[in-house]
């Protein structure tokens, strides 16, 4: 019962009233960001897949500047992090804009976490039943290991999680998150960490992916800049 309605009805009233709460706190990075960012925004979305592979755009504070090269091609990502930004990403608190995502329905508080659409392609079965629930902002796996958890790992626990959901499963994770965010234990650098945990092979498939979304993202500032 908590699965296929409860749940739904705590995450959509959980996140509801965090962000009348963490407003303030919302209206201050906004500001923030803004500047850090030299004007470049407070926010961007990304493709990711969530329940049954349905795709939706995932809400998170922009930590990084658009800043380009002579010949206008973006700037390495350790080049355009910003200091506000790596603290932001120390705290996490980049991710609160998935509240958003969680009152439209796209997201849980607590799920698998939501992957880009190039891994749709790569999942064997097994590993494809992650999606059979809304993807989180947190979940069993970011408790237990995070970025330095083996790729395989991850999907074990996320499809564990999808076989026993409970509301004091759900509570235990959204404790232990709080826990862990100030401990500021199992934060990662990103791709950097990728490299090391991917025992599946899918980081070249994935790179090839964010590639792709360079180059399309390039060409559309450049006939913005045209117009």
């Amino acid at each position: 019962m908590y699965k296929h309605f409860f749940k739904r009805f705590f995450d959509f009233c959980i996140s509801f009233i965090a962000l009348i709460c963490i407003s303030p706190l919302l209206l201050i990075l906004i500001i923030w960001l803004h500047f850090a960012n030299k004007g470049a925004g407070a926010f961007f979305t990304h493709d990711r897949a969530g329940k049954d592979g349905t795709l939706f755009k995932c809400i998170k504070f922009k930590t990084m500047t658009d800043e380009r090269d002579a010949e206008g091609r973006m700037l390495p990502d350790a080049q355009r992090l910003t200091k506000v930004g790596r603290f932001i990403r120390a705290l996490s608190l980049d991710e609160l804009p998935q509240l958003f995502n969680v009152l439209k329905g796209d997201m849980a508080l607590i799920g698998p976490r939501p992957l880009t659409p190039v891994y749709l392609e790569l999942y064997n079965g097994e590993q494809a039943r992650r999606m059979e629930v809304r993807p989180g902002i947190t979940g069993w796996a970011q408790v237990n290991g995070r970025n330095h958890c083996k790729l395989s790992k991850k999907f074990e626990m996320d499809v564990w999680y999808v076989d026993h959901l409970t509301l004091w499963l759900d509570i235990k994770i959204l404790w232990m998150t709080v826990i862990n965010v100030f401990k500021r234990e199992d934060i990662g650098t990103g791709s950097g960490d990728m490299k090391e945990v991917d025992d599946l092979g899918f980081l070249p498939k994935a790179l090839e992916y964010y590639e792709r979304k360079r180059q399309q993202q390039q060409q559309q500032q450049q006939q913005q800049n045209a117009k």
